[in-house]
C-alpha cells in the first residue's frame, strides 16, 4: 500500500461528501480570520511606531527643564547616532504693532532627524527644509494671519529682528497631537544670543537621536542611569498614546471576532472529523482484511488531511490578506503616512494556526481508526478497542487554549474567553444530563412523533451532549459577536459624545477665571470645567524618598524625577469615581489627598499612606484618604493627585479649563488669546476626529470579520446536523416502511432539535451576557456597560426556532429517500 497515492485518490473520491467540504471550509475561515487580523494589527503597529518617530522628530528624545549636558550628545555620536539639539518655549512675536503668543522651537541645523519639515516660500512653492538659518524664522499660517504679515516680512522675537523665511506647511510635532499656540521655528543660536534660554526661562530642552534600532536601544540603556535630575526619556512607544489606546481597543475588538471565528471553525472541524471517521470505519476494516498495516492506514489518513489542508490554507491566506488590504485602504486616512510593507510573520503564523486547528480537532476521532478490527467488515456491532485513545480528546482542548492565548493578544482577553467557554462547556454538559434525565421520564407520558423525537435525544446520549455543547459554544460566540459586540462598540462611541471637550486653556490666572467663563459662554461654549493646577515635586512616600532605579515602570521613574501636577475641588469632578475611602468633607484636621488608580498601581499605595510633596519652599505631608478611577477618555481636565481644597488654596497655582466649542473655533479664540495674552489654548479636535474615525472604521472592519464567524457558526450547525445523518436516514426508512408519514417524521425532528436549540440558546444567552460584562470592564475598559437583555432574550427563541428549522430542512431529503434503497445500503 502506498499511503500518499491512496490518500490522493481517496481525497478526490470523497471530497463530494459533506464532512470533507465542512473541514475545508472551516479551515479556510480559520486561516482567513487569523491572517487578516494578525497582519492588520502588525501593520498598524508598525505604522504607529514610524509615525511616533516622526512625531518626536527622532527615534528617541531626552528632555529636561534645563540645558542637557554635552556628554549625552557626545556619547550618542560616539555610538554612530545622529543628534539634534532643540529648545521649546512660549514667547511673543511682534510685527506692525501687533503681537501673538507662539510656541517657539529653536533648533540646530539637523532638525528634523525623522519626518519632514516643509515650508512655503514667498512664491507659494512648498519645499523640504531643515531649521532656518541664523537671522530668520519659519512661522505657521495662524501666526502670520494674526500678525498681518507674509513671507519676507520683518518680525521681532526675543528682542531680535528676524525675517520670516517661510510659512510652515508640515512639521514634526512635539510628541503629541496637542497644539498649544501657533508654531514658530527659529535657529538655536539666535535663541541663545537673544537671551531666550537664559536663567529663569520657561524653555524645555531636548536632545533627539536617530539611527540603528539596536544602537538607539543601547544608548537609551546607557542614558537612563546617567540622566541629570529632572530629565526624562521619551521613546516611540510613549508617543501617539491617545491614538495608540484607540487602536489597541479596536484591535481587541477585531481579535475577539477573529478568535471566535477560529474557535467556531475548530468545533465544525471536530464534528466533521467525527462523521468522517465513522464513514471510514468499514473502509479501514476492509483494508486491514487486505493486509494493510495499521501504520500505513494511519499515514494515509493523515496525508489525506494534509492534502486537504494545503489548498484550504492557501485560499484562506489569500482571502485574509485581501481583507486586511481592503481594511487598510478604507482606513488610509487614519494611519499616519503610507501603510508599512506586508510583514510575513503573521501570515505564516496564521497558516500554522490553521494546521494546528485542523489536526488538533480532527486527530482524536481519526486515531481511533487505527484499532479497527478486520472483523468489522462482517460485524458492525464489533466495537474497536478505543478506550486508551480517550485521553486524545484533551488535544482539542489544548489546541483551543493555545489558540486563545495566541489569538487574544493580551492575557486578560485570553483569560476571560478561556474561563467563559470552559464554563459554557461545563454548564452545557450538566444541563444536558439534566435534560436527558427529564426526557426519559417525560417520553413515557407522550405519544406519537413527539415521544419519538424526544426519545431520540436519550437514545443517542453521547451524541446529544456533543451536539448540545457544540451548538451552545457556537451560539455563545455568535451572541457575543452579533449582539454584545455591536453594543460594546456603541458604548465606546458613547464615551465620545458630541459635546466632548475639544479645547483646553492653560496658564490662566485665578483672578481671570470669571472673565474667561463669561467670554466662553458668550462664544457658545459648553461642557466647561475649570480646575486649579499647582506644580510640585514628589519628595517621599511614607517618609521614604522613592528611588527611580527601584521602579521597573518608566512612568513611576518619570513621576519621581519630574514635576507632579496637583489639583483640588470641593466636589468630586466628573469622570472620577471613588473606589475606596471618601471624598473630602470640610477642612480636614491634616492635609489629605486623593490618588488615582494609576498611581496606586505604580507605587503600591493604600488608604492611610502619606505623600510628601514640595511646592517651591513649602512641603506638604498629605494622607491618602481616597482612591479614584478616572475616565481618561473623557478629555476633561483630570489629575492623578487631588489635594483637599483647604490646603490646595494655599499653594501658588494657575487654572486649567476644558470646554467644547462647536464649529470652527479658531477665529473667535484668536481674539480670546489677544485679550488674555497669558492664556495658552490647546486644540483637541484633531485627536477627537481621528478617534471617532477609528471607532467607525473598526466597526466596519469588525463587521467583515463577523462575516467569517457567522459562516463558521452555520458550519457548526450543519456539521452538528450531519453528525447523525446516517442514523436518521436508516430510522426514517424503517419508520416509513412501518407506515409513518412525512408529517410525523417532521414533528419528531422539530421536537428533537427544538429542544436542543432551546437548551443551547438558553446557555448561550446567559454566557454572552456574563462574557459581555467581563469583556467591557476587564478588557475594553468601558465603565457602566449593561448587556442588551432584550435582544439576548429574543435569541433564546430564535435559537430554538433556527435549530429546529435547520434540523427539519436537513432531514427533508432523508425522509424523501426511497426506504428500499436506504435499507439495501444499510
Amino acid at each position: 500500500m502506498r499511503p500518499l497515492v491512496f490518500a490522493a485518490r481517496s481525497l478526490r473520491r470523497e471530497f463530494r461528501h459533506a464532512e470533507l467540504a465542512t473541514l475545508a471550509m472551516a479551515l479556510v475561515l480559520a486561516v482567513a480570520a487569523m491572517a487578516a487580523v494578525a497582519t492588520l494589527a502588525a501593520r498598524v503597529e508598525r505604522a504607529l511606531v514610524a509615525s511616533a518617530a516622526e512625531l518626536i522628530g527622532g527615534d528617541l528624545a531626552l528632555g529636561a527643564g534645563h540645558a542637557l549636558p554635552a556628554e549625552l550628545a557626545q556619547e550618542a555620536q560616539r555610538r554612530g547616532l545622529a543628534t539634534n539639539r532643540l529648545a521649546e518655549f512660549p514667547s511673543v512675536l511682534f510685527a506692525n504693532e501687533r503681537s501673538q503668543l507662539c510656541d517657539v522651537r529653536a533648533s540646530d541645523a539637523a532638525f528634523p532627524l525623522r519626518g519632514a519639515l516643509s515650508v512655503r516660500g514667498a512664491d507659494g512653492v512648498e519645499h523640504a527644509a531643515h531649521a532656518p538659518p541664523s537671522g530668520s524664522i519659519y512661522a505657521d499660517h495662524a501666526a502670520l494671519v494674526a500678525l498681518g504679515v507674509a513671507v519676507g516680512a520683518n518680525v521681532q522675537l526675543g528682542g531680535r529682528d528676524l525675517v520670516v523665511a517661510g510659512e510652515i506647511a508640515k512639521s514634526p510635532d512635539s510628541g503629541n497631537l496637542f497644539r498649544i499656540a501657533p508654531r514658530v521655528i527659529m535657529n538655536l543660536g539666535d535663541a541663545e544670543a537673544g537671551g531666550l534660554l537664559g536663567a529663569g526661562s520657561r524653555a524645555g530642552h531636548r536632545l533627539l537621536v536617530a539611527g540603528d534600532t539596536d544602537a538607539v536601544a543601547a544608548f537609551a540603556a546607557w542614558a537612563r542611569p546617567n540622566l541629570p535630575s529632572g530629565a526624562r526619556i521619551t521613546t516611540v512607544e510613549d508617543a501617539q498614546q491617545n491614538l495608540r489606546n484607540a487602536f489597541e481597543r479596536g484591535e481587541s475588538f477585531l481579535r475577539l471576532a477573529a478568535l471566535l471565528a477560529a474557535l467556531l471553525s475548530g468545533v465544525a472541524i471536530a464534528l466533521g472529523a467525527q462523521r468522517f471517521a465513522r464513514r471510514k470505519t468499514e473502509e479501514v476494516a476492509l483494508l486491514r482484511c487486505l493486509g494493510a498495516r495499521r501504520g500505513e492506514i494511519l499515514a494515509a489518513l493523515l496525508l489525506e488531511l494534509a492534502l486537504l489542508a494545503v489548498p484550504a490554507c492557501v485560499v484562506g491566506l489569500a482571502l485574509g490578506l485581501g481583507l486586511q488590504q481592503l481594511v487598510l485602504e478604507l482606513a488610509s486616512g487614519l494611519l499616519p503616512g503610507a501603510p508599512p510593507r506586508l510583514p510575513w510573520g503573521p501570515p505564516l503564523a496564521a497558516l500554522a494556526v490553521g494546521v494546528a486547528v485542523l489536526f488538533g480537532f480532527a486527530l482524536p476521532p481519526l486515531l481511533r481508526l487505527r484499532d479497527v478490527e478486520p472483523l468489522r467488515v462482517f460485524r458492525r456491532d464489533l466495537a474497536a478497542r478505543v478506550r486508551r485513545f480517550d485521553v486524545l480528546y484533551l488535544l482539542p482542548v489544548a489546541v483551543g487554549a493555545l489558540l486563545v492565548l495566541y489569538g487574544a493578544g493580551n492575557a486578560r482577553l485570553a483569560g476571560t474567553l478561556a474561563i467563559g467557554f470552559a464554563a459554557v462547556a461545563l454548564a452545557t454538559f450538566v444541563l444536558g444530563l439534566v435534560l436527558l434525565w427529564l426526557v426519559r421520564r417525560l417520553a413515557t407520558r407522550l405519544r406519537g412523533a413527539l415521544r419519538f423525537g424526544l426519545a431520540n435525544l436519550a437514545r443517542r446520549r453521547a451524541l446529544t451532549l456533543l451536539q448540545t455543547g457544540a451548538l451552545a459554544l457556537s451560539l455563545t460566540a455568535l451572541a457575543v459577536l452579533g449582539v454584545i459586540g455591536p453594543s460594546l462598540l456603541e458604548r465606546w462611541r458613547a464615551d465620545l459624545p458630541a459635546d466632548t471637550p475639544n479645547w483646553f486653556a492653560i496658564n490662566l490666572q485665578p483672578e481671570q477665571q470669571d472673565a474667561l467663563r463669561e467670554r466662553l459662554h458668550a462664544l457658545g461654549a459648553s461642557n466647561m470645567n475649570l480646575l486649579p493646577l499647582a506644580a510640585g515635586k514628589l519628595v517621599a512616600i511614607n517618609g521614604h524618598a522613592p528611588q527611580p532605579a527601584e521602579k521597573s515602570d518608566r512612568r513611576a521613574a518619570d513621576f519621581i524625577e519630574g514635576e507632579v501636577r496637583v489639583s483640588w475641588s470641593e466636589r468630586l469632578p466628573e469622570a472620577n469615581r471613588i473606589v475606596q475611602g471618601r471624598w473630602f468633607e470640610g477642612a480636614p484636621a491634616k492635609p489629605s489627598i486623593s490618588v488615582e488608580q494609576v498611581w496606586v498601581d505604580l507605587f503600591g499605595l493604600k488608604l492611610g499612606d502619606t505623600l510628601t510633596l514640595r511646592f517651591g519652599d513649602r512641603e506638604i505631608v498629605a494622607e491618602v484618604t481616597s482612591l479614584r478611577k478616572v475616565e481618561w477618555d473623557s478629555f476633561r481636565a483630570n489629575f492623578f493627585l487631588m489635594l483637599d481644597p483647604a490646603d490646595g488654596e494655599q499653594l501658588p497655582h494657575s487654572m486649567v479649563a476644558s470646554f467644547h466649542l462647536g464649529g470652527d473655533g479658531a477665529a473667535p479664540l484668536a481674539a480670546l488669546s489677544r485679550d488674555f495674552p497669558n492664556l495658552s489654548l490647546i486644540d483637541l479636535n484633531a485627536v477627537l476626529d481621528r478617534i471617532r474615525d477609528i471607532i467607525g472604521r473598526v466597526t466596519g472592519a469588525a463587521s467583515w470579520v463577523l462575516g467569517f464567524s457567522l459562516v463558521a457558526g452555520v458550519l457548526v450547525l450543519l456539521a452538528a446536523l450531519a453528525a447523525t445523518a446516517d442514523e436518521r436516514r436508516f430510522e426514517a426508512a424503517l419508520l416509513r416502511t412501518l407506515g409513518a408519514h412525512g408529517r410525523q417524521l417532521a414533528t419528531a425532528v422539530l421536537a428533537e432539535f427544538g429542544t436542543l436549540g432551546l437548551l443551547a440558546g438558553g446557555v448561550a444567552v446567559v454566557a454572552a451576557a456574563v462574557l459581555g460584562s467581563a469583556l467591557a470592564g476587564g478588557v475594553f475598559k468601558l465603565e457602566g456597560y449593561t448587556p442588551p437583555l432584550g435582544p439576548l432574550a429574543l435569541l433564546v427563541a430564535a435559537a430554538a426556532a433556527l435549530v429546529a428549522l435547520a434540523g427539519w430542512a436537513g432531514t427533508r431529503r432523508i425522509a424523501r429517500a426511497s426506504p428500499m434503497a436506504v435499507l439495501r445500503r444499510a
